[in-house]
């Protein structure tokens, strides 16, 4: 698969919108398996791997954080001329975009954010995020041992009887096993960006249609976080998955690319 400019990205299928998908932190383009074998036999699919994540390199300069993980999305999109695109990102990818939408937005007719929260950690203004102390922690086990704090990670992705059926956690297993991890250098650009920084503004400012589709259970990017997004972003609707953590197109993708398939059909009025 090739490249634009630093930034990998896979292509598959073909027609009309383009579905563009991007990662969350310290994944890569891989994660989104189940959603390309479903898309690729009606839709022109394309995945990235953001700067530091899989194949994609750091670029020797430009802007860090989520600006720079914005102007990767840019790059691919204007480098492909993709129009009609409904982009869909989940965590950091998801803030990802919110950032990216004044850049993209005469290109984009949805977003798909899951689960999203336009800040991370908690603050007085923003109670919806994980505590300070906690996000601290992540940083501190990534620091000692990425490889350790991937796994503890992992694990919290999903919650109690999420995988029980054997079905599921094999399919969860096999996509999450495609992803190489990143250096440990990327992995905390990523985390000090999803802990510094806030998307806010930029929410309330997108106008395309949005769908929000988050797993009641989420202890990662908790739920409340987008609840807050659909009371104030335009155009906008949100799912919840019941009895779902942080990565519902992986334990509940058939319900997920159901839900995807809708509502990119009502955009264009296939559905």
């Amino acid at each position: 698969m090739p490249f634009a400019g630093p930034i990998w990205y896979e292509e598959h299928g073909e027609g009309q919108p383009i579905l563009l998908f991007v990662h969350g932190w310290c994944m890569s383009s891989a994660v989104w398996g189940l959603q390309r074998d479903f898309f690729a036999e009606q839709y022109r699919i394309i995945a990235l791997d953001l700067r530091g994540h899989g194949q994609s390199v750091v670029p020797e300069k430009g802007t860090t954080g989520f600006g720079g993980y914005a102007a990767d999305i840019v790059n691919v999109v204007e480098q492909l001329d993709l129009r009609d695109v409904v982009a869909v990102g989940w965590s950091l990818g998801a803030q990802t975009l919110l950032k990216a939408w004044p850049d993209l937005q005469g290109r984009l007719v949805g977003l798909v954010l899951v689960g999203a929260t336009p800040r991370f950690s908690a603050a007085p203004h923003f109670p919806y995020g994980l505590p300070p102390k906690e996000a601290e922690g992540m940083r501190l086990k990534v620091r000692r041992s990425l490889e350790r704090a991937l796994e503890g990670f992992h694990r919290n992705l999903f919650v109690e009887h999420e995988l029980d059926d054997p079905v599921v956690a094999q399919q969860v297993a096999e996509q999450l096993g495609r992803v190489v991890a990143p250096q440990p250098a990327a992995a905390l650009a990523g985390l000090e960006a999803l802990m510094e920084e806030e998307l806010m503004e930029e929410a309330q400012q997108v106008t395309c249609p949005t769908l929000l589709l988050h797993g009641d259970q989420d202890r990662v990017c908790l739920p409340a976080a987008s609840a807050w997004l659909e009371q104030r972003m335009h155009n906008c609707r949100r799912t919840l998955y019941a009895g779902c953590g942080h990565a519902p197109f992986l334990s509940r993708a058939r319900q997920f690319n159901h839900d995807l398939l809708h509502f990119v059909g009502d955009l264009h009025g296939t559905y």
